[in-house]
């Protein structure tokens, strides 16, 4: 509401782009987020969603001083979180874990408390504490059986905690409980468990493309048959080998 119209229009449109794109094309979200930046450095949503894309492309540096600045401008703790987890990917677990410990923790509401949570199990990992991790997520909000757009995400952390314990069966039950509360897919919990249980997958067009190739092996015969067509069983070569073969 702070810019003339026509500006704000343009800022609000890279905006819409930015949450867009952030999941399927993180790069392409920093794109417009840094754009947006050149338009209206001075408002906080515009610092916040710069924060978030540089955050999804692993630009921690700026995305601790796009959330710094954003919750200067807010006076908000929502971002505490976030901030602490961008420590982490800086390398500094120490800094996430004292923050983890500041005041302001009590000041967010349940999701941020619990994202809280995820970000201090993960930088006791980052040090090796995995017993440590292990037990900061043990909370009422993983014991609940209430299902909260944070549920799928606690209970696969610990299910993943454990399995990293070599406490697998624990871990297959976890995992199990994350794939009845994700809903929408945003783990790949049900894959992890069809891993513990043995399960393979394999991709139909892989092996469709294989029966091709395979089946025009065996009409080579005679002049046509030349050492690069003879490959290992498994191998498979490079596009541009491929087109070569082709061409011939």
């Amino acid at each position: 509401m702070s810019l003339p119209k026509t500006l704000a229009d343009d800022v609000a449109r890279n905006l819409v782009m930015v949450a867009q794109l952030i999941d399927e094309d993180p790069e392409k979200a920093y794109g417009y987020a840094k754009v947006a930046l050149r338009l209206a450095s001075r408002v906080g949503a515009v610092r916040e969603a710069a924060g978030f894309a540089s955050y999804a492309t692993q630009r921690y540096d700026e995305a601790l001083k796009e959330f710094r600045t954003a919750r200067r401008m807010s006076g908000s703790v929502e971002l505490w979180p976030v901030i602490a987890d961008c420590e982490r990917g800086l390398g500094r677990p120490e800094k996430a874990l004292e923050m983890a410990g500041a005041p302001e923790v009590q000041k967010l509401d349940k999701a941020g408390q619990v994202e809280m949570r995820l970000v201090a199990a993960g930088a006791r990992r980052d040090l090796g504490q995995l017993d440590a991790a292990i037990v900061t997520l043990q909370s009422p909000e993983l014991a609940s059986n209430g299902v909260h757009p944070w549920t799928a995400r606690l209970r696969y952390a610990y299910a993943d905690a454990l399995l990293a314990a070599d406490r697998t069966e624990e871990a297959r039950e976890w995992f199990a409980k994350a794939v009845e509360s994700d809903k929408d897919g945003t783990t790949d919990a049900s894959d992890r468990l069809a891993e513990l249980d043995g399960v393979e997958f394999t991709d139909a067009y892989e092996e469709a493309e294989a029966d091709e190739e395979s089946g025009a092996a065996e009409h080579v015969t005679g002049e046509d048959a030349k050492p690069d067509d003879v490959r290992s069983e498994g191998l498979r070569g490079s596009d541009d080998e491929r087109e070569a073969r082709q061409d011939s």
